[in-house]
């Protein structure tokens, strides 16, 4: 029986490695820039950037999974308006799952105190160092922006600019170097 277990598990742990995608090259400064310009266009995104006392974007955060799973992503903080740092996304997940998602991360710091908060931490953790209020906004714009009252604000777009309900709990959030 033993002997089934340690099969089971080298196939799947072939079965995961060989499904993965091809690693990809970490993204420049300027492609990071470029890609959270064209965030920030986005109807409901520019709308609560306006509010914003910092916005942290993220715009190409890849999640794969088989039975473990994982996500990374490298992001820029804006301040008014102008890059402030580079940091990366990571986490872990354990369950049923199987694929490969390309997604756009949006964390906004609402207030002067989250942003001074997650500044000085090296890493922050949603959901341990502070939580993120997940919020939908649809393709229209529409999302209610004079009702939120949280501090930190986040939304997940997909390729299409769609933005739908998910989690960042768990994520660990790190500055890196450019």
């Amino acid at each position: 029986m033993k002997v089934r277990k340690v099969i089971c598990l080298i196939l799947t742990v072939l079965i995961a490695t060989s499904a993965a995608p091809p690693r990809s090259e970490a993204a420049s400064a300027v492609e990071i820039n470029w890609a959270a310009q064209e965030i920030l266009q986005i109807t409901g995104v520019r709308e609560l950037s306006n509010k914003a006392a910092g916005i942290l974007l993220f715009p190409s955060v890849l999640k794969a999974g088989f039975g473990v799973g994982g996500e990374y992503g490298e992001g820029l903080l804006l301040i008014h308006g102008r890059p402030a740092g580079y940091y990366d996304l990571i986490s872990a997940s354990f369950g049923f799952q199987i694929g490969v998602q390309e997604r756009s991360v949006v964390i906004m710091f609402m207030t002067n105190e989250a942003l001074a908060d997650f500044k000085r931490r090296p890493a922050w953790t949603v959901g341990i160092d502070g939580s993120v209020t997940i919020i939908n906004v649809d393709i229209g714009g529409s999302s209610y922006t004079d009702r939120i009252t949280s501090p930190v604000i986040g939304f997940i777009l997909d390729p299409k600019g769609l933005m739908y309900n998910l989690t960042l709990e768990g994520s660990k959030i790190s500055r890196i170097s450019r």
